[in-house]
């Protein structure tokens, strides 16, 4: 650095100042920037200007010199591009928790629907969830009466131990999330600031422990908002307008957000509407849909989801409970 300074001719406390795109680095260079008296900001890729010629040219020195151009407008102009936030090293590390639970719920659906297909190929209607599901197996014949084939038996028999593994892991998983939460509940620990708003999440009816804690890690629990539209354009639930000449529509939500948020909101609707059903809400979505079909419902649930997630917001940072909910 001391012989980049002196080599354009700059003063030795003269500030450094880098940046970089956000992607599968994450933010260990941007905390060693940082420590090493780096000033240092993150890009979001998808909020930097591209040439929308249909072939250009791409190399590393080309990119490097649109990101000097961007951090230099950035400084002097300001918002010219989207800053991604970095969160403290405890906040990332607690995100990793709810995020992996939700991988392996994915892969166990995943695996339980291989072994469920193999079987149905052969007419059979067996779920690996069964309690007695390797005895009934042992058990199960063809429609002939000859038992399984052996190439079938050893691909049932592989996907079962990736399903035993997997739902051991999420039952893991699930009771360091409950006694965690419990704890803080119970005041047996003081538990971490996620933690804590987890806490008070999950006493709202219909607010489990899943999605109480995935909310307060990836949202609550370091994030500042400053008005309900942050909120929302952060989980990317905001609507994405088109107006231009006589052409006015709307583009559906941005899905520019948080996926993780965005996906646990959608299914939180569904459940508020069932478990508070004389909330302000519920009654919202039954006077704007009533008896819709089910296409105007899950248009109608992507609103209840932003809403909700607005009033979840006041409720854990202002204790402001939502009109007609129950604890």
């Amino acid at each position: 650095m001391d012989e980049a300074k002196d080599r354009f001719g700059l003063p030795s406390d003269a500030p450094v100042r880098s940046c970089y795109e956000a992607g599968r680095d994450g933010f260990w260079i941007h905390r060693f920037l940082e420590a090493h008296g780096i000033e240092n900001v993150i890009l979001e890729p998808a909020s930097i200007e591209v040439d929308r010629r249909a072939r250009r040219a791409k190399t590393d020195r080309l990119d490097v010199q649109k990101l000097t151009r961007i951090l230099v407008r950035h400084h002097d102009e300001g918002s010219v591009v989207r800053i991604v936030r970095v969160p403290p090293v405890e906040a990332e590390d607690e995100r990793h928790l709810p995020r992996q639970l939700k991988r392996l719920k994915t892969t166990r659906t995943r695996v339980t629907n291989a072994i469920r297909g193999a079987l149905w190929c052969h007419g059979i209607d067996l779920s690996p969830r069964s309690l007695k599901f390797r005895q009934l197996l042992d058990e199960t014949r063809q429609w002939d009466g000859q038992p399984l084939p052996p190439g079938l038996l050893q691909e049932i028999n592989l996907l079962w131990d990736q399903f035993v593994l997997v739902d051991r892991q999420i039952k893991e998983l699930t009771r360091q999330q409950r006694d965690a939460l419990r704890s803080v509940r119970q005041g047996t620990a003081e538990g971490t600031v996620a933690q804590r708003k987890a806490a008070i999440l999950s006493e709202l009816r219909g607010i489990g422990d899943n999605g109480a804690y995935l909310l307060a890690t990836e949202f609550f629990g370091w994030r500042e908002f400053e008005n309900r539209g942050e909120v929302g354009a952060l989980a990317g639930l905001t609507g994405t307008p088109y107006s231009s000449g006589s052409i006015d529509r709307d583009q559906g939500i941005s899905k520019a957000g948080n996926c993780w948020v965005r996906a646990m909101m959608v299914e939180l609707a569904w459940c508020w509407l069932r478990f508070q059903p004389e909330s302000r809400l519920s009654r919202w979505f039954a006077e704007h849909v009533g008896k819709g079909g089910s296409r105007s419902k899950r248009k109608a649930i992507v609103a209840v989801a932003r809403k909700l997630l607005v009033l979840l917001w006041h409720y854990v940072e202002h204790g402001v409970v939502p009109d007609g909910a129950v604890l």
